[in-house]
């Protein structure tokens, strides 16, 4: 296991968790960015790779990460790693984040500078750079900016306020589980709508793989999906109406309008372009869709998740605070005799 060297007294006290599979070995540009990492900080690796993958990232990382096989049992792969990264941390204090979130200097110091008045701090990831899929899937940030913040792929959370260093692992919204499990246990989560921190873009197939997946989230917060449910139903009934097409132009404006507020908002516009805003209603048209076939998964019996499936995306937060839901006490567990929550 790696010892943290000198250098990483840059941030004392701070860890950063990678939880991290892939089917084929890591490219050389996360090698750098980890070798970067670790010259600020500790940098732990939760590698749920295959064994010949797993092994390749063991000889290129181990010299100055330390490199662990996840070992917990969780149905999202994803918490079990971060469950496994964050016993081992030494740190209190501690950068959670995805294999395609770069952090430098200035977001990094911010992030955990934050973490002196909060619990939890989530920044607002952009994309760089930025292919068509990736200026739509902006449109998903912009308008969620105009009406409140976003979800990014990457949290600081200070460890001593995640009760016994766990939250459910059979849920799918895993980033909003981990935060309402510690606003349920009293602690402070805060949103940094102006601490901007680049995310590499997914390839298109990836983009696609996720559309239905993301609409799936929503049921973590029903108004939203209440809204977004009701989308293509109103559409539709519009489209038979005299006045349709002058109703549709319209909403369309007013929703470019209200991505470009999300855009402008607190500097958003010096790393989001001015062309996201306008992917805005094709946005909302995919969200339309892909909320109804969410409703046809969950019918199913969940999101095809490693080959199970995942039924919850996420728990209510007034019930995280009474009770363990470190997944074999949760009732949403398949293994669970009760019905999900």
């Amino acid at each position: 296991m790696h010892a943290p060297s000198e250098a990483s007294a840059w941030l004392p006290g701070t860890s950063y968790v990678l939880p991290i599979r892939l089917s084929s070995p890591a490219d050389e540009d996360l090698t750098a960015y980890l070798r970067w990492l670790s010259q600020r900080l500790e940098v732990v690796v939760a590698d749920g790779s295959p064994t010949p993958v797993f092994e390749r990232h063991r000889d290129a990382w181990s010299s100055f990460t330390t490199h662990l096989p996840v070992k917990s049992s969780r149905l999202n792969g994803k918490v079990a790693g971060v469950i496994d990264g964050l016993a081992v941390a030494s740190g209190d204090l501690v950068v959670i984040a995805d294999d395609d979130v770069r952090y430098d200097d200035e977001t990094l110091r911010r992030l955990v500078a934050r973490l002196q008045t909060a619990d939890a701090v989530v920044p607002q990831n952009y994309f760089r750079p930025l292919p068509w899929h990736a200026r739509w899937d902006t449109a998903r940030s912009l308008l969620n900016r105009a009406f409140g913040h976003d979800f990014a792929g990457t949290v600081a959370i200070r460890r001593s306020a995640l009760p016994a260093g766990e939250y459910c692992g059979a849920v799918l919204f895993e980033n909003l589980e981990l935060l309402r499990t510690i606003s349920a246990h009293g602690g402070r989560v805060e949103h940094d709508r102006a601490l901007y921190v680049r995310r590499e873009p997914p390839t298109a197939a990836h983009f696609w793989r996720q559309r239905v997946r993301q609409a799936y989230d929503s049921f973590a917060q029903p108004g939203r999906f209440a809204v977004e449910l009701a989308v293509l139903p109103a559409a539709l009934w519009a489209a038979r109406r005299p006045a349709g097409r002058r109703t549709a132009g319209a909403v369309g404006l007013a929703l470019v309008a209200a991505a470009e507020l999300g855009r402008r908002r607190q500097g958003g516009a010096h790393v989001f372009p001015a062309t996201a805003a306008l992917w805005a209603p094709v946005w909302v048209t995919e969200r339309a869709v892909c909320s109804w076939a969410a409703v046809g998964w969950r019918v199913r019996g969940g999101v095809p998740y490693a080959g199970k499936r995942l039924t919850l995306a996420a728990h209510r937060e007034r019930n995280l605070g009474t009770a363990d839901c470190s997944e074999r006490a949760c009732p949403c567990h398949p293994a669970m005799s009760g019905a999900g929550s």
